[in-house]
C-alpha cells in the first residue's frame, strides 16, 4: 500500500499538468482580445489592447503560452478579477473558506444519513423504511435545489423569521470586522471559538442550517440509491448466508461483514460528492446569498470575468485530482483484499 501511495504522489505532477494543459487548451479557444483580460488590472489598460497582447505573448504559439502561463500559476499569479475587485488568488482566499464550512456542514450529515439511510433500506427491502427511503432519494434526486432552497427561506425566514440568508448578521460583521476579531482560519465557526466570540457561533451556525439542509436533502439522494444498490449485492452473496446460518446476529452480519465490504462504491461517490461541494454550490450560495466561491464564479460569469472562472475552473480540477488519490487509498484502507502492485 505505501508503494502505491507513493507511486500516485509521484503522478500527481503529471496529472496536474495534464489538466493545466487541457484547461489552457479550452481557455486559448478565446480571441487574444478576450485573454488579454487575464492580465488587465485597470480599465485604462483597454486603451492600449494590443500593447498588452504583445507584451504577454497572446499570439505566440501554444506551448510557448501554456509555459508562460503555469510559470505565473506556479507564483500564485492568477490575473486581477474585475468581479471581486482584486487579484483571483486573493478573491479564492476570501471567498473559499465560506465555501469550505458549508461544504463540511453539509457533507457530515450527508454521510451519516446516506449511509444510515440506503443500509436500513437494504436491510428492510420492500418494507415501509425501504419505501420511505426510496421516496427520500427520488425527491431528493429531482427537486431542483433552488426550489428547495426557496421554499425553507419563505417558510422559516418569511414566516418565522429564522435562519436569515447570508453569512452572519450585521451585529456579528461588526465584531468580526471591527478590529478586535483575529482571523486565523477564515471560518467563522472556528474563529469565533479561537476569540471567545459565543453570539458570533450561534449567530453563523443559524445562517447555515437554511443552506445546509439544502444540499443535505438534494445531494444525500444519491449516496442512499449508492448504499442500499450495493448493501443489497452484498446481502445476497454466499458468505452473508453462511454467516447467518453459523448463528451470527442480524447486526454482526450486516454491519461486519456486508456494509464493510459495500464501501468501495460508496467511497467513490462521496469523495465526488465533497470535491463538487468544495468546488462552490452554485445555485444553493446564490439562493442564500451566501459569499462562498460559487456564488462569486457565478457572477464572474455573467460579467465574463475570464481570470475569475479560470482561477476556480482551476482549483476544482485540482481538488478532484486530489480527491480520486484520497478515494484510490482508502480502498485499500477499508477493504484488505484490495492489493495494488
Amino acid at each position: 500500500m505505501t508503494r502505491f501511495i507513493l507511486k500516485r504522489l509521484a503522478m500527481l505532477p503529471l496529472v496536474l499538468a495534464g489538466v493545466t494543459m487541457l484547461l489552457f487548451g479550452l481557455f486559448q479557444t478565446l480571441s487574444p482580445e478576450m485573454r488579454a483580460s487575464l492580465y488587465i488590472k485597470d480599465p485604462r489598460q483597454l486603451a492600449a489592447l494590443e500593447s498588452v497582447i504583445s507584451s504577454y505573448g497572446l499570439r505566440d504559439p501554444f506551448h510557448k503560452q501554456y509555459v508562460r502561463w503555469l510559470g505565473r500559476v506556479a507564483r500564485g499569479d492568477l490575473g486581477y478579477s474585475e468581479t471581486a475587485k482584486m487579484p483571483v488568488t486573493q478573491a479564492v482566499r476570501a471567498f473559499f473558506p465560506a465555501t469550505v464550512e458549508l461544504s463540511v456542514l453539509s457533507f457530515v450529515p450527508i454521510m451519516l444519513l446516506g449511509i444510515w439511510l440506503g443500509t436500513l433500506s437494504a436491510v428492510h427491502k420492500d418494507r415501509f423504511i425501504d419505501q420511505l427511503s426510496r421516496f427520500i432519494s427520488i425527491t431528493g434526486y429531482s427537486l431542483p435545489s433552488f426550489a428547495l432552497g426557496l421554499t425553507l427561506l419563505m417558510v422559516f425566514y418569511g414566516m418565522f423569521q429564522l435562519f436569515p440568508p447570508g453569512r452572519i448578521s450585521l451585529s456579528s460583521d461588526l465584531v468580526v470586522n471591527g478590529g478586535g476579531f483575529a482571523s486565523y482560519t477564515g471560518l467563522i465557526l472556528l474563529d469565533s471559538l479561537l476569540n471567545g466570540e459565543p453570539r458570533v457561533f450561534v449567530d453563523a451556525l443559524a445562517h447555515l442550517v437554511l443552506p445546509a439542509a439544502t444540499l443535505t436533502y438534494v445531494t444525500m439522494a444519491l449516496l442512499v440509491r449508492v448504499t442500499r444498490s450495493s448493501m443489497l449485492e452484498e446481502l445476497g452473496k454466499d458468505y452473508v448466508r453462511t454467516a447467518r446460518a453459523k448463528g451470527l446476529p442480524e447486526s454482526a452480519v450486516v454491519n461486519g461483514h456486508a456494509r464493510r465490504n459495500a464501501w468501495i462504491p460508496v467511497i467513490t461517490i462521496a469523495s465526488i460528492l465533497f470535491v463538487q461541494l468544495l468546488g462552490g454550490v452554485l445555485i444553493t450560495e446564490t439562493v442564500f446569498a451566501y459569499p462562498g466561491i460559487g456564488r462569486w464564479v457565478a457572477q464572474a460569469a455573467l460579467q465574463l470575468d475570464v481570470p475569475a472562472v479560470m482561477g476556480v475552473a482551476l482549483l476544482t480540477s485540482t481538488l478532484f485530482v486530489l480527491g480520486n488519490l484520497a478515494a484510490d487509498i482508502l480502498y485499500s484502507v477499508v477493504d484488505p483484499r484490495i492489493r495494488y502492485r
